[in-house]
C-alpha cells in the first residue's frame, strides 16, 4: 500500500510520483512516436490553457481550466509536474493559513469594516442624488 511521498514495496505514493513521461511503454520505446505523442500533448494542453486565459476576463472557471491544461502538460513534461507540485504546496499552505482562527477573525473584521464603509457611501450617494430609474427619466 502506498502513502503520500513514501515508497512502499517499490511503489511511490500518488502525490510524489516520479518525474517524467507517463506515456505508455510501447510509445516511449519508439522515439518518433514518443516525440509525436509529446507534440500532441503539448498542443492539447496549450489549447486548454489558452481557453482558460480567455475565460479569465469572461464568465467561466478560468484558473481551473488553466490548471487543467497544466495537468495535461504534466503527463509528459517535468517542468509542468514541478509547477503543479509547487502550486499544490502553496494552495495547501494558504488553506491551512486561512483556517487559522486568528486569520479568520482578522478577515471577518476587515470584511465587516469594508461592508460598513460601502453601506455608508451608498447611503450618502442615495441621500444626495436619490434613486432615478432609467424608465422614469424626464424628457427634455
Amino acid at each position: 500500500m502506498a502513502t503520500d511521498g513514501v515508497e512502499v514495496d517499490g511503489v511511490k505514493g500518488d502525490s510524489e510520483q516520479g518525474l517524467g513521461s507517463r506515456a505508455p511503454e510501447f510509445i516511449k520505446a519508439r522515439r518518433m512516436l514518443h516525440l509525436s505523442w509529446q507534440v500532441g500533448v503539448f498542443i492539447i494542453g496549450l489549447a486548454i490553457v489558452v481557453a482558460g486565459i480567455i475565460m479569465l476576463p469572461l464568465p467561466g472557471p478560468g484558473w481551473v481550466v488553466i490548471f487543467g491544461g497544466m495537468a495535461v502538460w504534466a503527463t509528459e513534461f517535468v517542468w509542468a509536474q514541478l509547477v503543479l507540485r509547487w502550486t499544490k504546496r502553496k494552495v495547501t499552505e494558504a488553506a491551512q493559513k486561512a483556517l487559522d482562527p486568528k486569520v479568520r477573525r482578522r478577515n471577518i473584521i476587515l470584511t465587516s469594516i469594508g461592508l460598513v464603509i460601502i453601506a455608508v457611501l451608498v447611503g450618502i450617494y442615495l441621500w444626495k442624488f436619490g434613486i432615478v430609474m432609467p424608465w422614469k427619466i424626464k424628457d427634455q
